[in-house]
């Protein structure tokens, strides 16, 4: 899909790398710009795919030489990505300005934590911080102590930096066809957080209503949406959110006492402790082959170990091997995204 298109990515790790490596998943050749005068971060030889089907060059950023080198690239490219604080591409001297007198057609991406502006804009910062300010942590549900949790995945460097950048720069692509004018995007991994809080942060703005854990039907409000353990040791989630569903749940697991009780706050201990004690009857597997397939909203909590073999997944096609000179042959994350893999 992005055959002819030229990326050129200045980062290691964070937003910025997410975008390129789903940029190339979507067909665009990425080359992965080094700089030899700066000390960066190496991620481990597997992540983000192992920059599988990107090229690499390395150049000193420091010297005249090398930045003239660098614009001889942009001269062809279609993208820049970088996650340099604000302001440091322009001291390097290749700025978006400096870029743009250079290929005026280019679609420039700064992905920062914070943004190119604003109080916090010089801020150091990571996924966690992120997810912090954007109110993320705080509708999360709590440990024992009231402590938010560390969530399982980088959420605000994925979905709210990566994937905002991803859609920006083929937002802008498409602009750019049709003038023939590229953009400066300001991708801010925390802005991305916001917009994923969006449904929490609209609600207390137009109500005045404070949201956090437990607040609402999904953050744990009611028994028919949680987590719950079995006879195994195992977890398995419940998200019978439609009154149906919920209606299919009780009566598989005994419970038919409840259907009509779906949202009474008044009994949600209750119903709570009863699916408790009916989920720790069984095994989880034994629980999710007769209810997954039943209408319930029923699915299991799976570990990684457990994903990697998962039926619907490897049916999907979902892993590919890869191949590293020191470490030989492995198995990653392939072609995920709807259409990426078309023409990679």
């Amino acid at each position: 899909m992005l055959r002819d298109i030229t990326v050129l990515d200045l980062a290691t790790v964070g937003p910025a790398a997410r975008a390129s490596r789903w940029l190339a998943d979507y067909g665009a050749k990425v080359v992965k710009v080094s700089s030899t005068h700066r000390s960066q971060i190496v991620p481990p030889f597997y992540a983000y795919s192992a920059h599988r089907g990107m090229e690499r060059v390395e150049l000193d950023l420091s010297t005249p030489d090398g930045v003239e080198q660098f614009m001889g690239l942009v001269e062809t490219a279609d993208v820049v990505i970088e996650s340099f604080r604000p302001g440091v591409m322009a001291k390097m001297g290749i700025g978006y300005d400096a870029v743009k007198a250079r290929n005026p057609r280019i679609v420039f991406c700064s992905t920062t934590g914070y943004g190119q502006d604003g109080p916090r804009a010089q801020w150091a910062g990571h996924d966690l911080n992120y997810l912090a300010v954007g109110g993320f942590l705080d509708c999360s549900g709590r440990g024992p102590d009231g402590r938010p949790p560390i969530p399982g995945a980088t959420v605000a460097d994925s979905a709210g930096g990566g994937m905002n950048a991803v859609m920006g720069i083929l937002a802008a692509l498409v602009r750019r066809g049709t003038t023939g004018v590229g953009a400066w995007l300001d991708v801010a991994a925390a802005d991305g957080v916001l917009a994923l809080m969006a449904l929490q942060v609209d609600e207390h703005l137009a109500t005045g209503v404070v949201p956090g854990p437990g607040h609402g039907i999904l953050t744990g409000r009611y028994a028919c949406y949680g987590v719950y353990g079995c006879s195994d040791g195992k977890w398995l989630t419940v998200a019978a959110i439609e009154p149906k569903f919920w209606a299919n749940l009780c009566r598989a697991v005994g419970l038919e006492k409840w259907i009509d009780t779906q949202l009474d706050d008044a009994v949600q201990d209750e119903i709570r402790s009863d699916l408790e004690t009916a989920f720790r009857t069984r095994p989880r597997d034994e629980w999710c082959e007769e209810l997954a397939p039943a209408d319930t909203c029923v699915a299991p909590v799976l570990s990684v170990t457990e994903v990697v073999s998962d039926e619907q997944f490897n049916a999907r096609h979902a892993f590919v091997w890869a191949n590293d000179d020191k470490h030989g042959e492995f198995r990653q994350v392939g072609w995920v995204l709807a259409g990426s893999g078309v023409d990679a």
